[in-house]
This record gives structure tokens, sequence and C-alpha cells, in this order.
């Protein structure tokens, strides 16, 4: 899976064009959110396939900024902290998060500046969690 940041209009009907595009498609829609950034809607939703999604956004006129690599982690959601605790330790390691959402399985999502260092601190987490 990897994450696509979106552009779309700051008007209404923008978040329903794009998932009927998707609909139209086949894609389905893994997680992730929109907000306004400035007077643009910047969306960062999480697909399968990313290749289709582009294809069909890019073929009705909606921007795909870029395509991002993912980590993906399994929070203890009964374990408070857990949160704060990855995330401290992706900034101890100098990793920017860049991006940060839930999918549908509630998984935490992270685009990074460096990916490289972030899937470290990532695979750590796992191994000692």
């Amino acid at each position: 899976m990897k994450d696509l940041e979106i552009r779309l209009r700051n008007s209404p009907g923008a978040i329903a064009e794009m998932g009927e595009v998707l609909a139209e498609a086949n894609v389905s829609v893994e997680g992730g959110g929109v907000w306004l950034s400035g007077n643009k809607g910047i969306a960062h939703f999480l697909f399968e396939d990313t290749t289709k999604a582009r294809n069909a956004l890019e073929s009705k006129g909606i921007e795909v900024i870029k395509e991002n690599e993912i980590l993906i982690q399994k929070l203890k959601q009964d374990v408070p902290g857990q949160l704060g605790k990855i995330t401290r330790l992706m900034e101890q390691a100098g990793v920017n998060i860049e991006v940060l959402y839930s999918d549908h399985s509630n998984q935490l999502i992270l685009v990074v500046g460096d990916y490289k260092k972030g899937k470290f601190v990532s695979e750590k987490w796992t191994n000692e969690n």
C-alpha cells in the first residue's frame, strides 16, 4: 500500500467528486483524510493500487501531487501513550513525520521525510512492543 497526496478544490462537492471518480474506477480507499491548506484541499489517502487510483483521478482533472511510501504500525489501543512514544522515537532518530492518520484496520499510517530511518525505527518498535 502507498499514500497519495491529492489536491482538491476548496468547494462543496470536491470530496464527493473524488469519491465518485474512484468508485467508477473500482478503487477502494483504505484510509486517510482531507485538510484545508490555504485555499486548497489537501488529501492523503491510502490505496492498494496507487497507479489505478492516480490514473482515475488524473483522467478527471484531479491533481495527484505525489505518491508516498508509508510505514504501518499497530498501536496497542488499550495502552495509553503509544502515539507519543513512537513519535518521540521518530524525533530522536531525526525523522520528520509529514503525515499521520489511521487506516480502516485501526493501524497508524506514517509518511516520513526519511523513509529508511523511519523504517528502522518502525521495525525496532514492532520488535520491542
